[in-house]
């Protein structure tokens, strides 16, 4: 008896292990993703669509040919909030990333990543019950680590303003997105739930661009090879194991652990660009550090 309560402990400590590793995985995914943004030199309408379609062309074959079976037995409501997903994504694409052609990185960074914020309000909503005072204490902490990142570097014309608001929408739309998918990937595997998202979002993408009769041929390699990263690094890997991680967190740890975002950027920056964060931000990632971690710990990881 006490042989299998240790093996059963081995197992849950194995499986916590894992689950962490793939959403760090996820966040460092994610933490390409402003990166690419920058380099693709097209509309930011144009960079969002290529990215879910081409993720989505990825998917979607494996997803019919190894889950056809669980693609048949989703009832109405998991398709309804399967396709939702894909339509908050989409406004969260369009809004985020164009934030990014008006407001400076830092003030963008800031105002998406209120989707903690925005996640505890839509959980009220819905009646899941409102946040322990430890996961507002760690909402807060992550707010206040993020200002602090951005600290300095934020812009108040009336064209940034615009930015600001467009990355602040991104963020609530991100909320939902997370949300939406919290509700499916109890019961849906993975690669049937983000194949159907991301092929969602993809056409509301290639509507828009086509609505708006924008370019989408005549790049440079430096472009589509940004757009690969971001395909592969950012959507395939970063956002799939995330929503992988949806499977087993609840979507309030889920949104503050993203939080390791603009942790994970400024990294790759360091070794990518030679960018040293300042004694400043440093501050700001400590804090941010410290919200993952104590959420984690009052999630029970």
């Amino acid at each position: 008896m006490i042989m299998a309560n240790a093996g059963a402990r081995r197992g849950k400590s194995g499986k916590r292990i894992l689950s962490m590793l793939v959403l760090f995985m996820g966040i460092l995914g994610v933490s390409t993703g402003a990166i690419f943004v920058r380099l693709a030199e097209t509309h930011p309408f144009v960079k969002s669509a290529y990215r879910v379609t081409f993720a989505s062309l990825i998917l979607l074959p494996y997803a019919l040919c190894f889950h056809r079976d669980e693609l048949r037995r989703l009832s109405r409501r998991d398709v309804a909030f399967t396709l939702l997903s894909g339509f908050f994504l989409s406004i969260h694409f369009a809004t985020w990333v164009t934030s990014l052609d008006y407001t400076t990185v830092a003030s963008s960074v800031i105002l998406v990543d209120t989707i903690p914020v925005w996640m505890a309000f839509i959980n009220m909503a819905a009646g899941r019950g409102k946040p322990s005072r430890v996961m507002w204490f760690c909402i807060t902490l992550s707010v206040i680590g993020a200002s602090i990142v951005g600290y300095g570097d934020l812009a108040f014309s009336g064209k940034a303003l615009w930015g600001d608001f467009l990355a602040l929408v991104g963020g609530a739309m991100a909320a939902a997105y997370i949300f939406c998918g919290g509700e499916v990937r109890k019961k849906l595997s993975l690669a049937p739930y983000v194949a159907l998202c991301y092929s969602a979002c993809a056409i509301l993408m290639w509507a828009l661009v086509l609505a708006l009769g924008l370019e989408i041929s005549g790049f440079s390699n430096k472009t589509w090879l940004a757009i690969l990263g971001m395909t592969l690094l950012a959507q395939v890997l970063g956002h799939s194991c995330y929503n992988w991680a949806l499977g087993y967190f609840s979507t309030g740890f889920v949104s503050i652990a993203l939080l390791g975002e603009p942790i994970g950027s400024a990294i790759l920056a360091y070794f990518l660009f030679n960018e040293y964060p300042t004694g400043f931000k440093l501050v700001g990632f400590a804090i941010l550090a410290a919200s993952i971690i104590l959420s984690a710990r009052e999630e029970g990881v």
